[in-house]
């Protein structure tokens, strides 16, 4: 007899429900979100988007490049890429995950739940972001969310036209061989740019946090989910999928907290200080 949990139509049935009931929830947690979220000022008393772009602050520019380089969800994931090129890994576990299919089953539903991720993602961002607090104001609330999406949208041009670079400069054969566009997977750093972004929209709106942090999970396996789906149709090795999560969230981190002019966090600080010795570090965490 054959093993259901082995059976493409049994996960094709098992995303299928996940369409209805995961997303739904997932929905429902947004717009509770957006609902109880005002029209009043972030903790600095300005709006959301009020001083985006200008005056441009150089030593904002700085930190933020900095924050977004030291961030876990970028040097994981870039640690992850290096040790995928060590003997071979990267060609195995392509094999392994295309062979075995073990998320998603067939590549329909792998493309199918794609679709719904990315576009959740890309939703997401967009309802985030007019859900921050801008103001009372209809002029200056509107003026500062076109500011505001501007520097989004960049934050996500400047991942594409990043990873297309990347791609003509690499020359990297996918592993089925289509073209030599392999490395890094475009599809995954946008995904992980759109997360990016409407997480950091979600901690401007005032929210509970047993509420904001459910939904920022979320985000991270809807990304993961478009990653995976390139993986298990022989589109992209592993690290090709890893480096672009790395590249979209460290990109959309430095455009958006460099240039949206919002309040800076200070809840997570991490110094590299050079000694005769070596070097010393210091990472903190406030809660």
């Amino acid at each position: 007899m054959k093993n259901p949990l082995f059976d493409n139509s049994y996960f094709f049935l098992s995303f299928h429900g996940l369409n209805s009931s995961w997303l739904s929830t997932f929905l429902i947690l947004l717009i509770i979100s957006i609902s109880v979220s005002g029209c009043g000022t972030l903790s600095n008393g300005r709006g959301w988007g009020q001083d985006a772009i200008y005056p441009v602050d150089l030593s904002r520019i700085s930190r933020a490049a900095y924050n977004a380089f030291f961030d876990v969800q970028t040097l994981i994931p870039a640690a992850g890429a290096l040790i995928f090129t060590i003997d071979d890994y990267d060609r195995k576990v392509s094999n392994w995950a295309t062979r075995h299919r073990p998320i998603y089953g067939s590549e329909d539903t792998a493309n199918n739940m794609r679709d719904i991720f990315s576009t959740s993602l890309k939703i997401e961002t967009l309802l985030t972001a007019l859900a921050t607090p801008s103001g009372k104001d209809p002029k200056d609330w509107a003026l500062g969310k076109a500011k505001g999406l501007v520097v989004e949208w960049g934050a996500v041009w400047a991942t594409s036209e990043t990873t297309g670079i990347l791609k003509n400069t690499t020359d990297r054969t996918r592993p089925d061989g289509s073209d030599k566009e392999s490395f890094p997977s475009a599809s995954t750093s946008q995904a992980f740019s759109y997360a990016t972004l409407s997480n950091r929209n979600l901690e401007s709106i005032d929210i509970p946090s047993g509420l904001r942090v459910p939904i920022q999970v979320s985000n991270i396996v809807m990304a993961t989910g478009v990653a995976w789906q390139r993986l298990e149709n022989n589109k992209h090795f592993p690290s090709d999928i890893i480096a672009g999560a790395a590249i979209g969230n460290f990109l959309t981190a430095f455009v958006h907290d460099a240039f949206l002019g919002l309040p800076e966090d200070s809840r997570f600080g991490f110094v590299i200080l050079p000694l005769k010795s070596g070097v010393i570090t210091d990472l903190r965490f406030a809660f």
